[in-house]
């Protein structure tokens, strides 16, 4: 049996990351959660925010997800998402001007504009964070 969690970090069109790792931080709808090894078995729905990922080796895996699920079970901990990017796939200046568009309510409906702020503002934060 391993010592570590198993990790997929997986969007819609491909896997963005896959391995061993020691920690998993998410934002859920009931808030900020942590798993480690031995954590009991849950399903819950993500937010527009930043995953963190500890990897065994000592690294940290920085995410920016589009909402989606999180499911833990068996020190296996799956993380569903229709869009996923690393920290460094994302360009920090188009952030940046995507939450000025969503600021400015480019769309008529509130709660799509305020989804787009969380996008794009957890989009940024991955990029501080990897830095």
């Amino acid at each position: 049996m391993s010592e570590h969690l198993q990790v997929e970090l997986v969007a819609a069109d491909r896997t963005v990351w896959s391995g061993e790792a020691t920690m998993v931080i998410a934002r859920t709808t009931e808030g900020d959660v942590g798993v480690l090894r031995g954590h009991a078995p849950m399903l819950s729905l993500l937010t527009e925010a930043v995953v963190e990922i500890a990897e065994a080796d000592g690294g940290i895996v920085v995410a920016a997800v589009d909402g989606g699920f999180l499911s833990v079970a068996g020190d296996r901990v799956s993380i569903l998402s229709e869009r996923a990017q690393l920290a460094g796939e994302i360009d920090a200046d188009e952030a940046r001007r995507e939450l000025e568009a969503a600021r400015a309510h480019d769309v008529d409906d509130p709660r799509e504009a305020e989804r787009r702020i969380r996008l794009a503002e957890a989009r940024i934060r991955a990029t501080e964070k990897a830095s």
